[in-house]
């Protein structure tokens, strides 16, 4: 799904939900729409901050959790202890965690997906979607 039609669907959701549009949501919208990959909250605020937006932390927490909730955000356990957050989209990534510098890198790999969807069939199990995550030492550290 392209940036914009991702971000005016993420509105959409926002005001047939009954909340409305302005603020924080939109900038975190706005943010997380020009993404390659998933943010802590902290580096939205971080962000939003560095583009001269006044609103606070707790502001971006709750818009996070009410874009999670309507499901136009995905919420990303890494295993380090900090949520990040992505566009929930139909260009299905993984993604690769560095655990010396915290460095996320994205991959795709059809040949994972494959398999995947094999073990889905095998277990009978009504997959409705996955997430991967890899850790280990990205290029830079392990140098």
């Amino acid at each position: 799904m392209p940036v914009e039609t991702w971000a005016e669907d993420a509105l959409d959701a926002v005001q047939r939900s009954g909340h409305r549009g302005g603020g924080a949501r939109t900038a975190v919208i706005s943010l997380l729409a020009e993404q390659d990959c998933c943010l802590t909250a902290q580096e939205i605020f971080d962000g939003l901050r560095a583009r001269g937006r006044r609103v606070g932390i707790a502001s971006v927490y709750r818009a996070l959790d009410l874009l999670t909730g309507l499901r136009v955000v995905q919420r990303l356990e890494m295993g380090d202890g900090m949520a990040r957050y992505e566009p929930a989209r139909a260009d299905h990534h993984h993604h690769l965690v560095c655990d010396d510098c915290g460095k996320v890198t994205t991959f795709e790999d059809p040949t994972l997906e494959a398999a995947l969807a094999r073990l889905a069939e095998r277990v009978e199990y009504a997959v409705g979607g996955h997430d991967v995550t890899l850790r280990g030492a990205c290029p830079d550290c392990r140098r």
